[in-house]
């Protein structure tokens, strides 16, 4: 192994620290993020307990997944837009405005996606 490959394995991992530690920042940070995580761990048990199938396993982990992202970037726009303008400014609040709304609209989807999943299993119970 010469210096070169050591040194691009070295940065390969210390991407990984960078995005852990940014994931580790938005947990403690942010509520919206604790309140995806506890959601996804309630969401991940009653997947669980249903002994979802394989596909619906799949939409789940993307919903949970993309959540997660999408509440990540929203808040790294909002805080580059709080950080480049102190001041009210329209153009900052579309700006935020629209990244909230793209979660929203992911959140909607989620929601749907949990239905759809979850629903035939409930009535199944009664």
């Amino acid at each position: 192994m010469d210096l070169n490959d050591k040194q691009s394995r070295l940065g390969f991992l210390t991407s990984f620290s960078y995005a852990i530690a940014g994931i580790s920042t938005a947990l403690k940070s942010e509520k919206n993020m604790r309140f995806h995580f506890y959601s996804s761990i309630v969401v991940l048990l009653i997947s669980y307990y249903f002994s979802i199938t394989k596909m619906e396993w799949l939409f789940i982990l993307f919903a949970i997944g993309g959540m997660f992202a999408l509440e990540m970037v929203n808040t790294a726009i909002e805080q580059v837009v709080d950080l480049v303008t102190g001041e009210y400014h329209p153009y900052a609040k579309q700006a935020k405005d629209l990244a909230a709304g793209a979660v929203f609209i992911y959140a909607i989807l989620a929601v749907i996606i949990g239905i759809v999943v979850f629903l035939p299993y409930v009535l199944e119970l009664f």
